[in-house]
């Protein structure tokens, strides 16, 4: 006699043809199942990008959610809440030009072990504007022509936090008002594969970005320049992409190996607080 099948606990709705989608019927603060942790886990395999409304969080209970999925990376260069080093605080407030992430990119790929996924709680945002842009590189990778996918299955891109936390970006607004901090740590430079097979989908995704990758592995920053604005302006097309409206407690829960993400920066005038936890990875091929 075959075992009953378990019947799902949580709803998914797709966000968009590309990636995403938003589950509701889980309370993220309990103590989740493992059934409901493998359902939750599916989901984050299929869409890349997972989003949740109405969550009620304390700080323990986002790093506890945290850790049933993997090891917590502490961030180097964002400022932590207070006694929970694990937390980096994405923060704008009203009087701030500057966002944090208003630029295509993959958290943390200049480590040479890049992180896995970020989980991204919203504890305050605008009334209006502030979304999140989600975009697939799965999709980036598959819509190449052959000849294109074999060039780049040939190649390596070096990945550096300097330019982007070192000492020449200290005068940005983020260093100036306090949002960032320790450009001594920014010493990461990464070398990885431009096309990589996910570790967990076994799917091949596009991996370069416009904030950390610096050049192809044996070219210059002038011959790479080409190559990686053509992948940058593709990567970035419409068809690619999910667009996330926040409200308070809602959480987004991405794969920094299979999409880029940019923090639109359209609510001058208005603070916007958001919590993020960024999880360890494995070694990418």
């Amino acid at each position: 006699m075959s075992t009953p099948a378990i019947p799902r606990k949580i709803s998914v709705t797709r966000q968009s043809p590309a990636l995403g989608a938003v589950i509701e019927g889980v309370d993220l603060a309990s103590d989740l199942s493992e059934n409901t942790l493998d359902e939750l886990k599916d989901a984050f395999g299929r869409y890349s990008v997972v989003f949740f409304r109405g969550q009620d969080l304390t700080p323990q209970q986002h790093i506890d959610l945290a850790e049933r999925w993997g090891t917590i990376n502490v961030n180097r260069f964002f400022k932590p809440l207070e006694d929970y080093p694990q937390i980096a605080q994405v923060i704008k407030e009203a009087d701030q030009k500057e966002n944090i992430g208003a630029v295509w990119h993959t958290d943390q790929s200049y480590d040479e072990i890049p992180a896995m996924g970020s989980i991204l709680y919203a504890r305050k945002v605008p009334e209006v504007g502030g979304d999140t842009i989600f975009s697939s590189m799965y999709l980036a990778y598959e819509s190449l022509s052959d000849g294109m996918k074999d060039m780049l299955g040939g190649l390596k891109a070096w990945h550096s936090s300097r330019h982007a936390f070192g000492y020449g970006a200290t005068d940005r607004e983020h260093y100036e008002d306090g949002r960032f901090a320790n450009p001594d740590l920014a010493t990461q430079d990464a070398l990885h594969p431009v096309v990589i097979t996910h570790p967990i989908t076994g799917k091949k995704a596009l991996y370069v970005n416009t904030d950390f990758t610096v050049r192809f592995d044996g070219w210059t920053i002038e011959e790479s320049k080409p190559l990686l604005d053509f992948l940058y302006a593709h990567g970035a097309r419409q068809e690619f992409t999910c667009r996330f409206h926040w409200e308070p407690g809602s959480i987004a829960f991405w794969d920094n190996r299979a999409t880029w993400h940019y923090a639109l920066n359209d609510y001058h005038g208005e603070q916007r607080i958001m919590h993020r936890i960024t999880l360890e990875g494995v070694p990418l091929n």
